[in-house]
């Protein structure tokens, strides 16, 4: 069961992978490279949305008078649609075809930015978000899985992965500045600004995606993916709104069951289909899970120390949209202009330190802020930047690591299916951490929108969590790497020491 790609030659993935040779004759001709960079661009247009989105927080909530409860919905609306809906993108694009998914996605992703800056009710404004993110979970998976058909596991997909990294980096760079500034002139400028570019690249890509066939042989597995969905969505929605109905309430107890009975079902319908969603023995791949795991801890102490900083800076300092944008940027720069080098790191130490290291910066990061940032009038450069630049250097070392681990050794027909995973894992556990911080934040609140009487306390207890999420994405990683051969200095084997048990056929 494999898609194949009929247009460019330089694509085909079928010589053997374990010779340095079939690594290294892949010629990057031009439109390789314009395929590239359509898929770069709509990785700039994340980095892009969720930086300036963020930056307009507080502008949104002091116009459409939205507590700090409510502009969790904001981040989260997205979220919940792009993470409980990746995996049926990632599969989607591989039995209908990534090319076609990916295009009909974007094209629904710029409608919605475009929808998101002109409605004028908070409501509305997060079904906008849902929606934005229900279409990057088609094009993010699809994008990430036509990247890694493209090019050939090894130095040629580093590189490539790489690149992909710098631009998201370089648009969540970007969107600091233009958020800052964009903020100052209207909120609603940070969603209509990535419309033209999104229109750009559905037009680049229908010129240059080469177009592909379907699996040759696999079912869609609708009840499946109507189970997992609803289950997933149920659950993320649950947390979200456990705070603030309860957690013992009644509802918030028919919730969780609710879900977990439809999650159970899903893993039940999965065992007996011949050609399931998601195939569970991927999940006995030791490395396709420690990439999962990294990933939840690096997208969820990451969304909710962003969330926090913003309202922390704007609300409770008094920081202005465009200084908030300034004291963020350099841990965008550092991803931008550090990970195109995160290849040749990748290559030489495989990827397990580098997530190593990603995680042990990011605890610094956070635990630093921590103890350093408890003052009414921190001091930028010894308080708050040495955060920043660490953050920064582990987001820069993690996720290229990341992307490589979890989708190294799968076959071309479960692409999409192990992109689709480890981003879910980011979305969903983004979503969950960043629910269970704001119910902390808030708790501590005694302001009616949770903001206007914001101090360091109040954001104590988040903080804390957030350390403790890296901190146990490290100890996954510093367990594992204690089981291995001590003789064993070199880059860890990709498959080699990676299956759990005997995968299924």
């Amino acid at each position: 069961m494999r898609a194949h790609v009929t247009s460019l030659p330089v694509t085909a993935t079928t010589a053997p992978r374990s010779t340095s040779a079939s690594h290294d004759d892949q010629r990057w001709t031009p439109r390789l490279w314009g395929v590239l960079a359509v898929l770069c661009l709509v990785m700039f247009l994340d980095g892009l949305d969720v930086s300036m989105v963020g930056i307009a927080l507080p502008s949104i909530g002091t116009e459409l008078g939205l507590s700090t409860t409510s502009l969790q919905w904001i981040v989260n609306g997205y979220v919940l649609g792009y993470g409980a809906l990746l995996l049926l993108g990632g599969r989607t694009a591989d039995l209908l075809g990534r090319r076609r998914v990916f295009l009909i996605a974007l094209a629904v992703f710029a409608a919605a930015s475009l929808v998101g800056g002109l409605v004028d009710d908070g409501t509305t404004l997060i079904i906008t978000r849902f929606v934005k993110g229900v279409a990057a979970a088609f094009t993010a998976p699809t994008a990430l899985s036509i990247l890694t058909t493209t090019f050939r596991e090894g130095p040629a997909r580093n590189k490539a992965l790489s690149i992909f990294a710098v631009f998201g980096a370089s648009g969540y760079s970007s969107g600091l500045i233009l958020g800052g500034l964009l903020t100052s002139a209207g909120w609603r400028w940070n969603f209509l600004m990535p419309v033209p570019l999104a229109i750009l690249a559905l037009v680049a890509g229908i010129a240059l995606i080469p177009r592909d066939r379907p699996a040759d042989s696999g079912g869609h597995d609708l009840a499946g993916a109507a189970t997992l969905t609803a289950g997933m969505l149920l659950a993320v929605y649950s947390v979200v709104s456990a705070p603030e109905r309860g957690w013992a309430d009644p509802m918030t107890i028919v919730l969780f069951v609710l879900a977990i009975a439809l999650l159970t079902a899903f893993v039940l319908i999965e065992q007996r289909m011949a050609h399931p969603l998601v195939r569970l023995g991927i999940l006995r791949i030791a490395t396709i899970v420690r990439a999962n795991l990294g990933m939840i801890a690096l997208f969820g102490s990451y969304l909710s120390f962003q969330f926090m900083l913003t309202i922390y800076f704007q609300a409770a300092l008094g920081w202005s949209p465009l200084r908030m944008a300034l004291a963020l940027l350099p841990a965008g720069l550092i991803v931008a202009f550090g990970s195109p080098y995160m290849s040749r790191v990748i290559d030489r130490y495989g990827t397990e330190r580098p997530i190593v290291a990603a995680m042990v910066s990011l605890s610094v990061a956070y635990l630093w802020f921590l103890v350093a940032g408890d003052d009414p009038t921190p001091s930028y450069v010894t308080d708050i930047l040495p955060s920043v630049v660490l953050i920064g250097l582990g987001f820069m070392l993690a996720f290229s690591a990341l992307m490589s681990q979890a989708t190294a050794g799968v076959d071309d027909s479960e692409q999409g299916l192990a992109a689709g995973l480890v981003q879910t894992s980011g979305q969903i556990g983004g979503a969950v951490v960043l629910a269970v911080t704001t119910a902390l934040v808030t708790s501590g609140s005694h302001s009616a929108d949770g903001m206007s009487a914001a101090t360091f306390d109040q954001f104590r207890p988040g903080l804390t969590l957030v350390t403790g999420v890296a901190i146990a994405g490290l100890a996954v990683m510093v367990f594992k790497r204690r089981k291995r051969d001590a003789g064993d200095a070199g880059p860890e084997p990709v498959v080699e020491d990676e299956v759990l048990e005997p995968a299924a056929p």
